[in-house]
């Protein structure tokens, strides 16, 4: 890209300036002997042409909406379309979410992400011996489709896109919000949103799976086929590299596993005998703007770089929107302190201000009091604000990529994308994602890097404002939002009334269908949905699954 005789007298030049520069640096030293981002990537004290030597415009960057998509997906981004604005929310009963809800929207939310409980999300009702103490705790209870009906009570299906944090029992959620939608009379085809339904990454990192592998597998590709065919503006799965970074993991290990995980879907699903031009396009994927600023920019760039090459060249995709990774985003929670809280409210803008710049679709920024307890309107309300700040104030959705080009920026990306290569081609060895997850590989890797990191706090080496540096005497937070202890009662009275009235031989009938199916070859949507119309609970038809499935017993790792 430059010419290489001037690159020759710049860094010729550039090694004058660094002669010159020792003398200085002996006189004032630098803060530290050697500067790195977070995944230990050695960052240089003045980036120039010289850092770029190799660089190929057209391959390594070329313009956005095209192929490899560095500079993003959509050829205008923001300047057309701002990112969706997605709070995550849920806590308590259906109806106390749904106000919630409706309370986002007035503010301007632009669209709905759900979190649901821990017993939904390891498929138990809230009468269940192993729910007590969890109900509602952090995130919404959802039994049956009658919750799912108060849930989105109001809210017209057709007009917001919604997503939906589950992955074990996505199946069921999704059967559920299928099923509402037509009671609201929007037919299938024109709902929008996002399931999680990334089963590999809660092996790896958060714990919340059912079923073995083999069967969660085959349930993700039931779901695309049936998506492909019915629902097909719904992003049928949203490839997590959160929860990796929340436990531990460095940018790089993010990304490289998260792709790795993607690149086992996509086989799978081609196994399955699906056309990868077919599922492809309705990938999505879901990460972390953790705190090392140019270091997250970098990483989202390098991630569709990454994808789109593995789309083309792996899996032969002809369709560009195959080749795309759309993205969402959330702030780092792990970041979040419960000392000085209001200081998150920076984190969280410097945070989202990174996943911005760095391109992402859509957005859900942490609240300040997060580490304390679920957020309080207040400080939702001013979650929310940032990114409207950020989309309407500063002037960074003015331009594509605007850090585009940026020597630091493009030699930060192009490293961390060779250092995430490295990591793919050895969990290829292995024979994929899933191997390596049965050995313990990813596992092993994310929790050496959250060692490294914690003794670096606790050392002072990694200065975190509140905790290892600048503290003070502070009084004990007010206006905590507390879920109220009643809850669980009022789900099991609530879910006992809807056993009591609902046609029993039409859950019967449903359930065995769904015995059936699981048995055969046969895609188990229809099944589920079925057993969802009829009102069977998510317990009920989790613990049909349960009985044909087996359950994962969770590996040790030393």
């Amino acid at each position: 890209m430059f010419d290489k005789t001037k690159l020759e007298e710049l860094e010729g030049r550039e090694q004058k300036w660094k002669d010159q520069v020792k003398s200085k640096i002996e006189r004032y030293p630098e803060r530290r002997e050697e500067f790195e981002t977070d995944s230990k990537i050695t960052i240089e004290r003045l980036y120039t042409p010289v850092s770029l030597k190799d660089f190929d415009y057209g391959e390594d960057l070329g313009f956005p909406g095209e192929y490899p998509f560095t500079r993003g997906v959509q050829p205008t981004m923001y300047r057309g379309r701002l990112w969706t604005m997605r709070q995550y929310a849920g806590f308590g009963t259906a109806e106390e979410t749904n106000q919630r809800f409706k309370y986002l929207l007035e503010q301007g939310q632009t669209g709905l992400s759900v979190a649901f409980d821990l017993p939904t999300q390891i498929g138990y009702d809230s009468d269940h011996m192993l729910a007590r103490g969890e109900v509602g705790k952090v995130g919404v209870a959802i039994d049956s489709l009658q919750d799912m009906e108060t849930l989105f009570d109001g809210i017209p299906l057709d007009q917001v896109s919604t997503s939906m944090t589950i992955n074990a029992p996505a199946a069921i959620i999704l059967a559920m919000y299928i099923a509402v939608a037509e009671k609201q009379g929007v037919p299938p085809h024109k709902l929008k949103g996002t399931i999680q339904n990334d089963i590999l990454k809660e092996y790896v990192a958060r714990g919340t799976y059912i079923f073995p592998p083999g069967p969660s597998m085959r349930l993700i590709t039931d779901i695309f086929a049936y998506c492909a065919k019915n629902v097909p503006n719904w992003n049928t799965i949203s490839i997590s590299g959160y929860h990796i970074r929340e436990a531990g993991s460095t940018a790089v290990q993010e990304i490289a596993f998260t792709l790795a995980n993607g690149i086992a879907y996509v086989q799978a699903a081609i196994d399955a005998g699906l056309d990868v031009d077919q599922f492809a396009p309705r990938l999505s994927f879901f990460f972390n703007a953790h705190l090392n600023f140019f270091e997250e920019i970098a990483k989202f760039r390098a991630a569709r770089r990454i994808w789109a090459k593995i789309m083309k060249e792996r899996f032969g995709a002809k369709n560009p929107r195959s080749m795309m990774l759309r993205f969402h985003t959330q702030t780092a929670g792990c970041t979040l302190t419960a000392q000085q809280p209001s200081v998150n409210i920076i984190r969280v803008a410097f945070q989202a201000l990174s996943a911005v710049l760095g391109g992402t679709q859509s957005l859900h920024t942490n609240s300040y009091d997060e580490a304390l307890a679920l957020p309080s309107e207040e400080s939702v309300l001013i979650a929310l604000r940032t990114q409207q700040v950020i989309a309407h104030e500063i002037g960074v959705t003015d331009t594509v990529d605007p850090l585009g080009g940026s020597y630091f920026i493009e030699s930060l990306t192009n490293q961390i994308e060779e250092n995430v290569w490295k990591y793919i081609e050895e969990i290829d060895k292995m024979g994929g994602a899933p191997k390596a997850i049965e050995k313990g590989y990813m596992q092993k890797e994310i929790q050496d890097s959250a060692y490294r990191y914690q003794q670096a706090v606790e050392s002072g080496e990694k200065v975190v404002i509140g905790v290892n540096k600048f503290k003070m005497k502070e009084e004990p937070p007010k206006g905590l939002l507390k879920v109220d202890p009643a809850v669980v009662e009022r789900q099991i009275e609530k879910l006992k009334k809807l056993k009591e009235e609902r046609d029993p031989r039409q859950v019967a009938e449903a359930l065995k269908h769904l015995r059936s199916a699981a048995c055969s070859d046969e895609n188990l949507m229809p099944a589920i949905l079925e057993a969802v119309k009829a009102y069977a609970t998510l317990g009920e038809i989790c613990n049909v699954l349960r009985e044909v499935f087996g359950e994962y017993q969770q590996q040790i790792v030393v």
